[in-house]
């Protein structure tokens, strides 16, 4: 009998907590959302399972070494390459050998857009500064707002490590969520006379430009913010590997088997870390709040500094507002919901190629902003 006790007392049905219910059905809920509607499955599926695995309650601080809190566990093993923001670049290397940056290089001035989508980043720092958040925890949670999961982490691991949890989690849900938070702001924003505007198609572009792109770019957003470099470092490298066609396979490890990898771990391990006995927290409440302010605000920089880029420019060197909203830097979600509105406004009105521009170069600008904030802050 007392071996039957102590293996109740051990079980999770005596540990359970209504925090442990609550985060449980929130797992589930990201598995329902992802399977579903199919938003960010690739992010949703292992975040979800992590929070259903980081909240089967056992007994905490009875040397079982299970939790992700716990030294010694395997999943406090593997939470290290976010503590130490390991993660984060390797993903920029996928990314990178991903990307196509033809559009942002036949139309520079459109990297404007993905800084100017980096506006709910500064916005909600001062926010969080107002309610009582420390400088390096303000700018962890300002920048969720360039709707850049790693970036986040990245920034988060170095200025506020014990708020990697809150932040990944509000970062990535927002990420997925790009569909819904997104199209009100921007039809809000726009005239239906701007939704339709047609813009001429970007020019072809040379074999040399795109190889003398990710040199130049790593060496000049490197010396504006050496502390970027881990990130674009690895973006640039990617892309490298990608566009000089003499390592092929080496960009196709990264663009497929090493970014699946990392996803796969970085996914579960920060679902874990919503343990509901240490993410439940009143700040993890106010950081979701933040993140979705932060969203917002840079949503709505990108649409509105589009309109007023329109005012100097003319004819067909006009720009689609909606694809200011795609300077925020979920690759490729925001560009195919600017494709999507402006196929609303006009079936014949394709803005995918244009909104790719502003999207990857929010990438750029989310990390050079991480970079600053850590010179600042550090």
């Amino acid at each position: 009998m007392e071996g039957i006790l102590r293996f109740l007392s051990y079980s999770g049905f005596a540990n359970v907590t209504a925090g442990h219910i609550i985060m449980i059905l929130i797992g589930l809920g990201f598995i329902y959302l992802a399977i579903r509607y199919e938003y960010e499955p690739l992010l949703l599926v292992p975040i979800g399972f992590g929070i259903l695995i980081g909240n089967t309650p056992f007994m905490e601080h009875a040397g079982l070494q299970l939790g992700i809190y716990e030294e010694g566990s395997v999943l406090n093993y593997l939470y290290q390459g976010v503590l130490k923001g390991i993660y984060p670049p390797l993903i920029f290397l996928g990314i990178g050998a991903m990307t196509d940056f033809s559009t942002l290089i036949s139309n520079p001035k459109l990297i404007l857009l993905g800084a100017a989508a980096q506006l709910g980043i500064f916005t909600t720092y001062i926010g969080a500064l107002l309610l009582g958040f420390t400088n390096p925890e303000s700018a962890s949670i300002g920048i969720i707002g360039g709707a850049d999961g790693p970036t986040a982490i990245f920034l988060a691991s170095r200025l506020a490590p014990h708020l990697i949890g809150s932040i990944a989690v509000a970062a990535y849900s927002y990420m997925a969520l790009v569909p819904i938070i997104q199209p009100p702001i921007m039809r809000l924003l726009t005239t239906e006379k701007e939704r339709r505007i047609k813009m001429k198609p970007p020019r072809s572009v040379t074999k040399q430009e795109k190889v003398l792109f990710p040199i130049f770019g790593l060496l000049l957003t490197g010396f504006i913010a050496p502390g970027s470099l881990p990130l674009l470092g690895m973006l640039f490298f990617g892309n490298l590997l990608k566009e000089s066609l003499v390592t092929k396979r080496l960009a196709d490890t990264a663009k497929n088997a090493l970014i699946d990898i990392v996803t796969i771990i970085l996914g579960i391990t920060v679902g874990a870390s919503t343990q509901a006995t240490t993410f439940l927290t009143q700040q993890s409440m106010l950081i979701f709040v933040l993140g979705a302010l932060s969203f917002m605000f840079s949503t709505a920089g990108g649409v509105l500094f589009a309109k007023f880029m329109n005012i100097f420019l003319s004819g067909e060197n006009k720009i689609n507002p909606l694809i200011g909203a795609a300077g925020v830097s979920a690759v490729p979600d925001s560009a195919r919901v600017a494709q999507s509105e402006g196929l609303k406004a006009d079936p014949s009105n394709h803005l995918l190629m244009h909104a790719m521009a502003p999207n990857v170069a929010g990438v750029i600008g989310s990390a050079v902003a991480a970079g600053i904030m850590m010179s600042f802050l550090l």
